[in-house]
């Protein structure tokens, strides 16, 4: 087994000046990157984090004010994110939302769709090695909601299954071809702002009241975000290009391609007969 080191790699990171993102630049960090780009829309936010982590980690943290459901402003920042770097190792698709409200689920789209789906297209076109790149790692953030049945949140768990699919159709032999790794990484419940404000992320008031009971209920388990940063990096160091993995109830981060594997090929098998 291959053993992949992120000492001294480049990052970077979208949606990484708050909760489980603002987590695992830190876990990058204390792993001994290089430097690490923090994209986010919340700029104040993200000047206030990049300031506080260079007080630990001098020079190594930049901010990049970026909108990722927005197409002009991913080219952008992108593009500035290599002018600094030159090379980026890891190109960490993290920002998401979570809301199915009405008001909020087009934009939910753009943002956990299309901003990734974007980000990972250019990402390919820096790192290929077939094209005088340097090789790298794209890190897409799926979600438990991804490969579970429920109506609590249709439109997000819709978003995540195409982040999914998504992945598992670009992986193909992208590693053989331009020295390029797609993860995908699913969590499960995780102690952030994420699971606050239950009720407002629901499609309507009575999808909203299902969604904080079920998640507040004393039998699901909500992981910590310390066992979720150690997951990622667990499968950054031992993942192969187009592998799914699993981290959820503080449990060790497991690798579920196999698990999806067969749930494709039993679906092609009833398609042939």
């Amino acid at each position: 087994m291959v053993h992949w080191d992120v000492k001294g790699k480049s990052v970077l990171i979208t949606g990484g000046a708050s909760g489980l993102g603002a987590a695992y630049v830190q876990g990058f960090l204390k792993a001994g990157i290089k430097q690490v780009a923090v994209l986010d829309i919340a700029e104040d936010a993200g000047k206030q984090f990049t300031a506080d982590m260079n007080k630990t980690y001098p020079g190594k943290v930049i901010f990049v004010k970026c909108d990722v459901g927005n197409e002009e402003c991913i080219t952008a920042a992108f593009n500035e994110v290599v002018a600094k770097f030159k090379t980026v190792d890891i190109v960490f698709n993290n920002a998401g939302i979570m809301n199915d409200a009405p008001h909020i689920w087009r934009k939910m789209c753009d943002v956990n769709v299309q901003g990734l789906i974007s980000f990972t297209y250019k990402a390919i076109k820096h790192m290929r090695t077939d094209d005088g790149g340097a090789g790298g790692t794209i890190i897409n953030i799926a979600s438990v909601a991804a490969i579970t049945k429920g109506d609590l949140l249709p439109a997000y768990s819709a978003t995540k299954t195409a982040v999914l699919q998504f992945s598992q159709c670009i992986a193909g032999n992208l590693f053989e071809q331009a020295g390029i790794r797609i993860l995908t990484l699913c969590p499960g419940p995780t102690d952030t702002p994420l699971l606050h404000n239950l009720k407002e992320r629901g499609g309507d008031e009575r999808a909203g009241e299902k969604l904080e009971n079920v998640l507040t209920n004393s039998e699901v388990v909500t992981q910590s975000v310390d066992s979720a940063v150690k997951a990622m990096l667990k499968m950054y160091e031992d993942a192969e290009n187009g592998s799914i993995w699993l981290t959820t109830d503080n449990k060790p981060v497991k690798n579920i391609t196999p698990v999806i594997d067969d749930a494709f090929n039993s679906f092609m098998n009833a398609m042939r007969n």
